[in-house]
């Protein structure tokens, strides 16, 4: 641990999510300085940064906005690596341990969260109005309509489209939020996941939910308190001094203030090149917040969702309390430190409780809860993941004997990245530019480095065609690797169904992981097995 601390902070001041370096490696373990830093040093350091663009450095590299995601640099000491999945060998549970049945392939890994059914244990989101969650969200929507799974479609993106039509204060018109929801519709099958549009501050203040739930029969409300990557509002970036002015018009916070004519000269002089824009911070109370509920579902909401992120220890706990006071749907934890926008790479690093952590205390909460013999909503974790192993672990930890609490896991940052690559990658097959290796493994067109072309193309037919390459990519990651390996795991563990694992299928690999978790070390592990079976 000690190792891991120091490695953390000698890199305070370079950091490549905002593109700095220090001018020698062996920096000071306090400050993250050169021990010698000289007058004729051509790097950019965080200082140096700093000095030249001031609250800039606070984020990922600004000229990336749009075609990037942004995540901690900072190991936080626990991690879904220090757990291990125990195999097992005798029996089966969930099908006939026949050796002819129980095989991988037949392992049901479906699941339900907040009522909708799903093919693969994965909600995909919150994609809101950051440019990246825009350019990519046709790759996106299908990919998920694809994999039957859930999408969110995020916060602020009615507010922030330039078509948006406002009566008396409310939005009566979004082309763009009526974009995503058809563009996943068209592919999805009415069953298996589903989408549901997500409201902060500005959203309901501008009438998103009425207007999503009436006029786009949208069925998911999710509310929105935070998120893992910061503990403050939205963030994007403007690059457009005439959409900046707008934005500051419907509400938005927007910083430099794009009216002012000392800024207006700055911009035009190239001094910055973009504006930030704001969202507010909810102040959520019990009794505004039960009502708010009953309201929504007044309003037509089949089902309803709360986000929140990496909050306190308390925080934790009032939001549990509220979401089984208002019979919430699901709650969705996200913890430290990654985003699908703009956020601070300081409070990525270091403010919030990273994902194990946080689901060892919403564990808590929930099973306080049941004891009491009250409501306890669906948990959906977030923050970090990305693969197979991290999703059954997350899943098994939160069954103490009576089926998991958390019923699915979001994934934020994999599938942009799936959907980023797939759109470079078809982009350098057209100019037959594709990397030497790449080509010479896997081919130099889409129809044949995408492995699951053939079975896309088989179920949809001549509709293929209008499946977008991103899509093709986001499928083939979730349903093809991320759900098989899945399959496999379990398989391993002797479970054919998703709602069997539990905490006994695992084991904690260092101290700090077993007493943040309850779950026990490696040495620990079915401790009296050994003299039970050969008694």
């Amino acid at each position: 641990m000690t190792e891991r601390v120091q490695k953390n902070s000698s890199y305070l001041n370079a950091k490549s999510t905002t593109g700095t370096i220090t001018r020698v490696r062996d920096t000071s373990p306090t400050s993250g300085m050169c021990p010698i830093c000289i007058r004729d040093c051509p790097f950019l350091c965080e200082i140096a940064l700093s000095a030249f663009r001031g609250r800039e450095a606070l984020y990922p590299e600004p000229h990336h906005f749009g075609l990037s995601t942004a995540g901690a640099l900072k190991d936080f000491g626990l991690d879904w690596s220090h757990f291990n999945i125990l195999a097992s060998l005798i029996g089966a549970e969930g099908i006939e341990p026949n050796p002819d049945l129980a095989l991988f392939p037949n392992v049901d890994i479906s699941s339900e969260v907040a009522g909708i059914p799903l093919k693969l244990p994965i909600v995909t989101g919150a994609f809101g109005s950051t440019e990246v969650a825009r350019a990519f969200w046709n790759g996106l929507a299908v990919g998920a309509a694809l994999s039957g799974v859930l999408i969110t479609v995020g916060e602020n993106v009615c507010g922030v489209d330039p078509e948006a039509v406002f009566t008396n204060g409310k939005v009566t018109y979004s082309k763009e939020l009526e974009r995503r929801v058809k563009s996943f519709r068209e592919f999805w099958d009415g069953k298996y996941g589903d989408i549901a549009i997500q409201t902060n501050v500005e959203d309901q203040r501008l009438g998103v939910d009425v207007y999503a739930i009436s006029k786009l029969e949208v069925n998911i409300i999710e509310r929105k308190w935070g998120q893992g990557a910061k503990a403050i509002g939205g963030e994007i970036r403007v690059t457009d001094i005439n959409r900046a002015i707008a934005l500051k018009k419907r509400g938005y916070i927007v910083i430099p203030d794009p009216e002012d004519p000392s800024v207006q000269e700055a911009f035009k002089e190239g001094v910055f090149k973009s504006f930030e824009r704001h969202s507010r911070v909810g102040m959520p109370n019990e009794k505004d917040f039960v009502e708010d509920i009953e309201w929504l579902r007044m309003q037509g909401a089949k089902h309803v969702m709360l986000k929140t992120g990496a909050y306190r220890p308390s925080a934790v706990a009032f939001a549990m309390k509220l979401a089984s006071e208002a019979k919430i749907d699901s709650v969705t934890f996200d913890g430290a430190g990654g985003g699908t926008g703009m956020s601070p790479v300081p409070m990525m690093d270091e403010m919030g409780t990273p994902t194990v952590y946080l689901e060892a205390q919403v564990l808590k909460c929930a099973e306080i809860l049941r004891k009491k013999g009250r409501h306890v909503p669906d948990i959906i974790m977030a923050g970090g993941f990305i693969n197979e192993t991290q999703i059954f672990k997350a899943i098994a930890m939160s069954n103490f004997g009576d089926g998991p609490y958390v019923k699915a896991i979001l994934m934020g940052r994999s599938p942009i990245t799936a959907a980023m690559k797939a759109s470079y990658f078809v982009e350098l097959a057209k100019k037959d530019k594709l990397p030497k290796s790449f080509a010479d493994l896997y081919g130099s067109e889409p129809e044949k480095f995408f492995a699951a072309m053939p079975e896309l193309k088989e179920a949809y037919g001549e509709k293929f065609s209008k499946i977008p390459w991103e899509a093709v990519a986001v499928y083939t990651y979730l349903t093809q690797r991320v759900g098989v390996g899945l399959k496999q795991l379990m398989a391993g563990a002797r479970k054919w169904k998703l709602n069997l694992i539990n905490r006994g299928d695992l084991a904690a690999l260092t101290e700090r992981a077993s007493k943040v978790t309850g779950i026990p070390l490696m040495e620990e592990a079915d401790a009296d097995a050994m003299e039970r079976i050969l008694d």
